[in-house]
């Protein structure tokens, strides 16, 4: 950790990790202002949190209404209409099979609980995730995230039971999609042959997005792969869409884009415009088999926080976000390639909607390019555009705009993105 943290920051504690120590002073749409006065275009979202934008002024509303009827109202005690109306628009959204709710506050508790629902109903207890995997950095979703051993620093003493798979990454593995895809279904198999029965699994969880592995789409033909593979073997399909929902990436599911419904879906992120707000979603039937009393939370379905998540939901609807970061991303992609075209470090750019990635090389490996990546991200800062790196290699940067990103907004970030290739000599 740099000096500069501790001088400027002295009493936060040094375990967060800081890429930028820009102190805030407001933010507005996709602009964030320093209090020094400098604007910049925020590419980050929050990682991809804030999807209408910072402080939407219907989100914004909707908060302080809220706040001043009541603030907390705890779900085991009263029930209350913010919750109710959150549950009747993600209805709008999802396929009738996903109707059971169950609201957190993180990501990290929502996967939590995603696991110890699929226990309840399988009665297994054995778990398959995917390399370049994020799940969160608690104790159980520490233990499923493989994407950098980082997040588990000085913590290897997790739950047991958890079994590793790779992700068909087709740059990663030197091989096309359709190989990629071949073989990490037959390392799936051979998993299943020599290290746990699939009998004995709960459940597969998997990003159909990854996020902090990089970015990278599964293809559809893994994703509906593994559908038939859980339904012939009784597993629970989980699905966490933490980072890729709503709207992220042009469809208001990633699983949409594949046709491929799963189990459980985790959600979070972009549910509330920046609150705190998390949920499970599965049939009801599956809910019903997890005992009372067993899951639970006290700031779970906080009333202000799903008071914003209702007002996030109508206006990525009612302004059509999604469409919009579908017409982005292309946009987007399309200035990325062709810079690409014209920096030979600029390995790949990859994926969908407004969750994209631009992975670089050095001398034709990824793992060498933590230090060129840096300073792309660096120079852009120091020109007024915020991006984030992810990857186990650090080798990505990610972009990710707030869905109602403009055309102009897009088009000045690739500006600065190109001087930025030149300055660090990419």
């Amino acid at each position: 950790m740099s000096r500069l943290f501790d001088d400027n920051f002295p009493n936060m504690s040094p375990v967060w990790s800081r890429l930028f120590t820009l102190e805030v002073e407001s933010a507005s749409g996709s602009w964030i202002t320093a209090t020094d006065g400098r604007r910049f275009l925020d590419f980050t979202c929050g990682i991809g949190v804030t999807n209408t934008g910072h402080c939407h002024p219907r989100v914004v509303a909707a908060i302080a209404a809220q706040a001043g009827l009541f603030i907390h109202a705890q779900a085991n005690i009263v029930i209350h209409r913010p919750m109710l109306e959150l549950i009747g628009e993600l209805k709008g959204i999802l396929p009738s099979s996903l109707d059971g709710f169950f609201f957190s506050n993180s990501g990290a508790e929502a996967v939590e609980g995603a696991v110890k629902l699929a226990r309840a109903v399988t009665g297994r207890q054995s778990l398959v995730v995917f390399t370049g995997s994020f799940h969160g950095r608690t104790g159980q979703a520490m233990a499923l995230t493989t994407s950098k051993a980082g997040y588990r620093g000085r913590s290897q003493l997790m739950p047991s039971g958890v079994f590793v798979s790779p992700y068909p990454y087709p740059l990663r593995l030197g091989m096309s999609s359709e190989a990629s895809v071949r073989f990490a279904l037959e390392s799936l198999e051979e998993l299943f042959a020599s290290q746990v029965a699939p009998g004995d699994v709960a459940a597969i969880l998997i990003e159909p997005v990854l996020g902090e592995g990089g970015y990278v789409e599964a293809p559809t033909a893994f994703l509906a792969a593994l559908r038939e593979l859980c339904d012939r073997h009784g597993i629970m399909l989980v699905f966490d869409e933490i980072q890729s929902g709503f709207g992220r990436t042009g469809a208001w599911f990633s699983f949409e884009r594949a046709g491929v419904v799963p189990d459980i879906l985790i959600v979070a992120k972009g549910i509330a415009s920046g609150l705190p707000l998390s949920a499970v979603i599965s049939r009801l039937e599956h809910m019903k088999k997890w005992p009372t009393g067993s899951h639970g939370g006290t700031y779970g379905g906080n009333a202000v926080a799903m008071a914003a998540g209702v007002a996030t939901l109508r206006a990525m609807r009612d302004e059509g976000m999604p469409a919009n970061a579908a017409a982005m991303g292309q946009r987007l992609r399309s200035g990325l390639r062709d810079l690409a075209s014209r920096h030979g470090s600029l390995a790949e750019v990859r994926g969908p909607g407004l969750m994209v990635g631009t992975e670089f090389a050095v001398d034709g490996s990824s793992r060498g390019s933590k230090t060129l990546v840096k300073a792309i991200i660096a120079e852009c800062e120091s020109r007024g555009l915020l991006l984030l790196n992810c990857g186990t290699w650090d080798s990505t940067i990610r972009w990710i705009p707030p869905l109602n990103v403009s055309a102009q907004e897009i088009d000045r970030g690739l500006e600065v993105f190109a001087e930025a290739l030149v300055a660090a000599k990419a």
